[in-house]
């Protein structure tokens, strides 16, 4: 008597197979949406604390495990002078401009995002040559310093020159004369009280035109001396 042949599993349908894919990458998918989702308490500190300092907040010293327990109080004393919105910092500057210009020096307010530039040309600022301002010009530079002393806002003083070779024993060349020219109005600021953090010099020479220099009008737009102020927060 023939033996029976065995019976043959059956095939698995190709839809389950499909299914079984779908299921697993789920799985997969579901699982690292869960470790995304879990917070490290002592990173959440440290954003918090970098944040609130950044706008001005006063530096935090509490445990992150204390997070857990109380309510982090934040203090942002000193933020309201650096958000100070652009039109408020655009106006005092442009008040300055215009006592400038009434004693016959030549100047510009520069708007560009969060950082405005007072412009001011150098020719009724500095002699020939020279690294040490007017008195008159140092009478504008300490009211521009009072103004914004204790807005927190960072000023970088930028010095520049046209391409005119320079005749001097002291510099060498107007890169040089530009770098000192910015260094002596830092200088009035620091005495001025304003915070040396947040102060900066830079000297660009003749390598930064605003104009060609092909003509006497267009070399004195490049004697100038830039305050760039930096508005975090404002756009």
């Amino acid at each position: 008597m023939a033996r029976k042949k065995k019976q043959e599993c059956a095939s698995i349908p190709g839809w389950l197979v499909s299914f079984g894919d779908l299921m697993s990458l789920l799985l997969t998918f579901f699982i690292l949406l869960y470790s995304m989702s879990t917070v490290s308490l002592e990173k959440f500190y440290q954003s918090i604390r970098g944040l609130t300092e950044a706008f001005g907040g006063r530096q935090m010293t509490q445990d992150a495990r204390s997070l857990i327990k109380n309510n982090l109080d934040l203090q942002f004393k000193n933020m309201h002078p650096r958000l100070k919105k652009k039109k408020q910092i655009l106006k005092e500057l442009n008040q300055i401009k215009e006592s400038l210009q009434r004693t016959g020096i030549a100047a510009e307010v520069v708007e560009h995002g969060s950082r405005i530039a007072l412009r001011i040309f150098s020719d009724n600022i500095f002699p020939p040559a020279s690294a040490i301002p007017t008195k008159e010009a140092v009478a504008h530079f300490v009211t521009l310093c009072k103004r914004f002393k204790d807005s927190g806002f960072r000023i970088t003083i930028i010095g520049y020159t046209d391409n005119s070779p320079i005749r001097s024993k002291k510099f060498k060349n107007n890169w040089e004369l530009s770098v000192y020219r910015a260094i002596t109005i830092l200088r009035l600021f620091i005495a001025c009280g304003y915070d040396k953090r947040l102060l900066a010099a830079e000297g660009r020479g003749e390598y930064d035109p605003i104009a060609p220099n092909d003509t006497p009008a267009n070399r004195a737009k490049n004697r100038r001396i830039e305050f760039v102020v930096d508005i975090p927060g404002v756009g």
